[in-house]
């Protein structure tokens, strides 16, 4: 499986480093393979503060609030595989403000909640629905949580990146 990850940065408030890309593919990737998704993908991560994720929460979801990151999916499991031509699984927007901040409030730091959010956001790329009752809620919590430890962003990691 080939991953094609397109950056792009919409705020100044956080540092996008080469580390922080790292740490978003492996993020990504570690979900891929969890899920054992074998297909060759495209992804779209934007990096954007609360001003830029409210607006589009405010257009695509009619929700006028802030949030800490969007899944725009693409991918529909139905589509055939053509050989070299890789799957638009969707994007990723990730509001790296909050996640500094949440990060901090659950004593975790940024480094662990900016890989558990695209974790959780990749899911959802992939199909996944925690809104759609309790038991895909736990389901969905259950995967993010194996995935986290798996990749080494759980609890106990709180390495952060500067």
């Amino acid at each position: 499986m080939k991953l094609m990850i397109y950056f792009t940065n919409e705020q100044t408030e956080e540092k996008v480093n080469y580390d922080l890309k790292m740490l978003v593919r492996r993020a990504i990737l570690g979900t891929l393979e969890f899920e054992d998704f074998k297909r060759d993908c495209n992804v779209s991560v934007t990096f954007t503060n609360g001003e830029g994720i409210k607006a589009l929460n405010s257009e695509f979801r009619n929700i006028d609030k802030e949030t800490d990151v969007l899944s725009f999916p693409m991918f529909d499991e139905n589509d055939p595989d053509v050989p070299g031509r890789p799957v638009e699984l969707g994007d990723i927007v990730l509001n790296l403000t909050r996640a500094r901040s949440q990060g901090e409030e659950f004593g975790h730091g940024f480094r662990r909640e900016a890989a558990f959010l695209v974790i959780h956001s990749t899911l959802h790329l992939l199909g996944y629905d925690h809104e759609t009752g309790e038991e895909d809620e736990a389901d969905m919590r259950a995967r993010q949580s194996s995935i986290a430890e798996i990749c080494g962003f759980g609890l106990k990691n709180t390495t952060e990146v500067k």
